[in-house]
């Protein structure tokens, strides 16, 4: 009786600890760090499935309301289509594949001239001051897409050598090139997105069936970045040749490497001049006013007393 007791317990706390221990396992393996870098990686590519899809929706949707009123602006000044390619392409360059990119944004043109016109117009009641008002409310769609192309061209310099780095690293593993260039560009998703959507829109050109020579070529066109050109010329060339390409990757990421050192070191080596204007502006008269105001007022007191004393 007395070892049927202790049979009897003994399966129940074995039954107890691995009921608990599955219990625990469980837990901790849905909270695993793999886990949970798996699920995000899962839904970065939902997202970026998404996102490629709302695009190619955009791209091929019909013009909506907005677009034709951008037609029927822009036919007030119309262009030619030379310059609606010039425009494309810096649209391009800062992110803007739609199709009405181009005929919205010289829509955009006309009416900061007339907004920016008309106010400047009414409001100094000057003719000559409202024309150049519409002058630069037609100048100021381009400084602001000049600035987005300046903007997306630092990102994508400035992600180049982390690319090739996980290129590196990629193709090191096993990988092809296609695979590691579309893996580069789903890691380096956050940190630099326009280099992850060129980079995407590269690899399905290469999956559309586009040569890949071609393929380099056209991000290097829409980018318009010289380390880019710089690049895809070493992978057209390693492509052509049959070289090493991990060893050409390595040596060109140590030299992007120290072009975005460099660029840090003259960006700081410009601090202190760019200082100067703005401690002789606006620093500089407070220090003197506080400094030099009440001798100033001692002297101009004592000055006044003399010439009241003479009098």
């Amino acid at each position: 009786m007395a070892s049927d007791i202790v049979v009897g317990l003994v399966a129940l706390t074995v039954s107890v600890g691995l009921l608990s221990g599955f219990a625990a396992w469980s837990v901790l393996r849905r909270f695993a760090p793999e886990r949970r870098r798996l699920r995000q990686i899962a839904v970065r590519h939902d997202a970026v499935r998404q996102d490629a899809l709302a695009r190619w929706r955009d791209s091929v949707a019909l013009p909506d309301r907005r677009s034709a009123l951008a037609e029927r602006i822009c036919r007030v000044m119309p262009r030619t289509p030379a310059r609606m390619g010039e425009m494309r392409q810096k649209l391009v360059a800062a992110g803007y594949r739609s199709l009405a990119a181009p005929t919205v944004y010289a829509a955009s043109q006309i009416v900061c001239a007339l907004i920016s016109g008309a106010l400047l117009g009414f409001a100094t009641g000057n003719g000559p001051v409202g024309i150049l008002g519409m002058v630069a409310g037609f100048a100021l769609p381009g400084v602001w897409l000049s600035s987005q192309v300046k903007r997306r061209a630092r990102i994508i310099r400035n992600g180049l050598p982390d690319v090739l780095d996980l290129l590196i690293i990629c193709l090191e593993s096993g990988a092809g090139l296609d695979q590691a260039l579309v893996k580069s560009g789903e890691e380096l998703g956050l940190a630099y997105k326009p280099l992850s959507d060129e980079l995407a829109l590269m690899s399905n050109e290469i999956r559309a069936g586009m040569p890949r020579t071609e393929a380099f070529t056209n991000l290097a066109d829409r980018t318009g970045v010289d380390d880019v050109r710089s690049l895809v010329a070493m992978l057209v060339q390693t492509d052509r040749y049959g070289t090493s390409i991990g060893q050409a990757l390595r040596g060109h990421a140590d030299l992007l490497r120290t072009r975005r050192r460099q660029r840090a070191e003259e960006r700081a080596s410009k601090a202190g001049v760019k200082l100067v204007f703005p401690l002789v502006l606006c620093l500089f008269p407070a220090f003197y006013i506080l400094t030099l105001g009440p001798a100033l007022l001692r002297f101009a007191r004592i000055f006044a007393d003399a010439v009241s004393g003479l009098k």
